[in-house]
This record gives structure tokens, sequence and C-alpha cells, in this order.
């Protein structure tokens, strides 16, 4: 049952699939050289939005136990239907992690490397999910492509050394764009995260904020933060990450001690295997490349649904 809906999910993508229908038998014609079968079947376009989204109490605990009747779901305030529904616990995982190794976090770095490869050895299962390592300083580096091997991760994360300055928008864009925007979409669907360790003081990049973010939403791309800061009191950088992750879905993360930082990567594996999958077809017919949003909004008002807030409608 699983595999026939991930399946689904890849035709009715976001880009658009198309539903195969029966049209009225008609005579036939001796110029058409064309099987009757072929003849009489009309093709229709649909695009089906597919979300993920993780569901937490009050309490911020994890709830895992939901059903279809239990969301409702709306683009830019007007309802949707839910087509398909499934708790999502084993979808592939597509992870880039993006480390901070500029002069800001050079007394933590140690403690952020530990931490970043207990969490590859949690989250990447072998044989299915895939990571890739980027470092940014000065500009973002290509440390270690795609690969299930955590060994060659691990290698990669102990031999990062800090100095230069950030440029955190960069390496976003560039995450995105050359290793995570995957056209047309997967099958089975893949699940693409980011984790970006940083104190979200950007002071080099050539791309915005606002184009990194953009970027990461082309790429239907959740984004967990993780502060590398140590005040108290959340200064301008953390800003920045709070807001890269709840605009692609995500959650920011803020350790104090190492021991925080541990258990903040070991929340985010929970997360990725604990979360739910809702798919529809909008209502809104027109292919005009605008951001529509998104709100999900589970029936049962103590609890909270968290999920990227929309998505670019198809180009004309």
């Amino acid at each position: 049952m699983m595999k026939n809906l991930l399946f689904f999910l890849f035709l009715f993508s976001v880009a658009g699939g198309e539903i195969l229908a029966q049209a009225p038998a008609s005579a036939p014609n001796s110029n058409n050289s064309q099987a009757p079968d072929e003849q009489n079947r009309i093709k229709v376009r649909v695009e089906l939005v597919n979300v993920l989204t993780t569901v937490t109490d009050k309490k911020n605990r994890l709830v895992t136990d939901l059903t279809k009747d239990d969301f409702r779901v709306f683009e830019d305030g007007k309802p949707q239907e839910i087509r398909f529904f499934s708790r999502e616990t084993d979808l592939p995982l597509r992870i880039g992690m993006l480390i901070d190794a500029s002069n800001s976090v050079r007394d933590r770095l140690r403690f952020e490397q530990e931490a970043a490869i207990d969490f590859l050895n949690e989250a990447v299962h072998p044989g299915k999910d895939l990571a890739f390592l980027v470092a940014f300083d000065l500009e973002p580096q290509l440390v270690q492509d795609y690969t299930d091997d955590i060994e060659r991760l691990s290698s990669s994360i102990q031999g990062l050394r800090a100095g230069g300055v950030t440029s955190l928008y960069d390496a976003i864009f560039f995450s995105c764009k050359e290793k995570l925007l995957f056209f047309p979409p997967p099958e089975p669907y893949l699940r693409r995260v980011m984790i970006v360790i940083s104190d979200g003081q950007d002071n080099q990049s050539v791309h915005t904020r606002e184009e990194a973010l953009s970027m990461a939403q082309h790429s239907e791309v959740t984004i967990y933060t993780i502060s590398t800061n140590r005040s108290e009191a959340e200064g301008r950088g953390d800003k920045v990450l709070r807001q890269l992750a709840k605009e692609t879905g995500g959650q920011a993360f803020f350790p104090f001690e190492a021991g925080d930082l541990a258990a903040n990567f070991q929340e985010i594996a929970r997360q990725l295997r604990s979360q739910y999958s809702l798919a529809y077809v909008s209502t809104n017919l027109a292919h005009d490349g605008t951001f529509r949003y998104i709100t999900i909004q589970p029936v049962n008002k103590n609890l909270t649904a968290r999920a990227r807030p929309g998505y670019f409608a198809p180009s004309p």
C-alpha cells in the first residue's frame, strides 16, 4: 500500500502529472493509425501539492497517531480536499549538512563536529539515505558529496578548520540549487533536509537572505538551524536562524552547552521519522508562478502543526 502511495505521489507532484481517462466510444477512423485504446484516452493534467508536517502537543511532544480527518488544509485561505494521507516514518532522506567554519565558531567547532557525526550515524540509513557536507566561511565549499558512507562523512567533518568570514546565505543558495533541487521529482518522494550550524551572522554573501529562502522553497527543503551563539539574549543572528527554519517548515535550536547540542540533533532525527504526508490538488488552477500560502490546522486546537508555509505554482 505504501509503495503504491509513493508511486502516486511521484506521478502527481507539484511539478505536474497526468491522469488517463476513458473517452466515450466513437466510430473507428480508417485514416488514424493509432490503436483504439490510444484514441479513446484523454490526458488531464493535475498539480498535486505534497506537504510534510510535524505535529506537537502543548508540551512540545511529537504526536504520531493522527488520521486524515484530524487535519484541515487551506491554500491562500481557501479550504482544500486532502487526496492522499499517510504517516511517514521511513521516506528516503537527502540531507545537506552545512557547517559554519568561520572564526566566529572556532571555540565550539569541536563539539559541533562530534554532535554532527552522532546525528548522521543515527539519521542516515545506508542503502536508503544520502548526505553531503558543505563548509562555509569566505565561500561555500562542497567538502563531501552525496554518500551513505558514514565514515567518509565523519572524516570530512573532523577535517574542518575554522577561519575567515561568513557566507551563510551563499551556502544555503548553493546547496539548494546544486544538490537539493530535483526536477522532475524523484520516485519515491524524497524528504529534503538541511541542517545549518551557524551563528547566523552573514557578512560576506553575494546572495541575499530572501534569495536563499526563495531557493530553499523552490527546492522544497526543510531547514533546521542550530545556533552557535552563547549569549542567552536573542541577537540578530539568532533571529535570522529562526526565520530560515520557520519559512521552510523546520525548527531553530539554541543550545548553550555541548550536551544541549547533542539533544537538539537527536530531536531533529526523531522528527524526521515522525511526520505526516498530506497531498491535495489545488483549487487554484492558474499557472502563474506565484507563491501560494499553505496552512495546516489540526482539528484538535491543543495541537500545533509545523510545515512549509507554501509553494511556488507552476509557471505559465
